[in-house]
């Protein structure tokens, strides 16, 4: 299983029309962040910020040249590290980075 997450970390990055999906979601969410702070209290929407830059470290990967797989790894590997704090705050009960 190893060798597999290896090969899916750091194969070449998928190209263009990947990676604008992922930039098209990150400002989806930056959208609602700007939304929620306007309309009411900023501090209940801070975990679409992890959202936002999860996404778009999956984006940057993506719109890497074909010869910087390693470089994509890495962003691939930090985007999940983003989203993987954000969904163990939630049963950690890091109140700090959710909001509550």
């Amino acid at each position: 299983m190893v060798p597999y997450i290896s090969d899916v970390l750091f194969n070449e990055p998928q190209g263009h029309p990947n990676s604008l999906i992922q930039f098209g979601l990150s400002l989806t969410f930056l959208c609602i962040f700007v939304y929620g702070s306007s309309v009411g209290d900023a501090g209940e929407f801070l975990w679409v910020l992890f959202l936002i830059v999860g996404s778009a470290l999956f984006g940057i990967a993506e719109s890497l040249p074909e010869n910087r797989r390693q470089a994509a790894g890495v962003l691939r590997f930090a985007g999940i590290l983003v989203l993987l704090i954000l969904l163990l705050s939630g049963f950690l009960r890091l109140e700090f980075l959710i909001g509550g």
